[in-house]
């Protein structure tokens, strides 16, 4: 499992996609969100603006991040 690093409070779930490098683009992000291919801690997402915190495992394509603050 790999960790993405944040310095906010939270970060939306698109951009973690897109800043983690598990999607080229956020409208590949959109789009791999609505067609139900992500998960958050285990369960399907389908809100792209889903806040995520350090502490939650993001899982797309086979690949698990678990988000980290400074």
């Amino acid at each position: 499992m790999e960790t993405f690093t944040i310095n906010d409070e939270f970060i939306k779930l698109g951009q973690v996609l897109k800043a983690a490098g598990l999607c080229g683009s956020g409208v590949d992000a959109k789009y791999a969100i609505i067609e139900g291919n992500v998960k958050v801690n285990g369960v399907q997402e389908l809100q792209r603006g889903k806040k995520i915190r350090p502490g939650d495992v993001v899982e797309f394509n086979g690949k698990q991040i678990r988000i980290e603050s400074k």
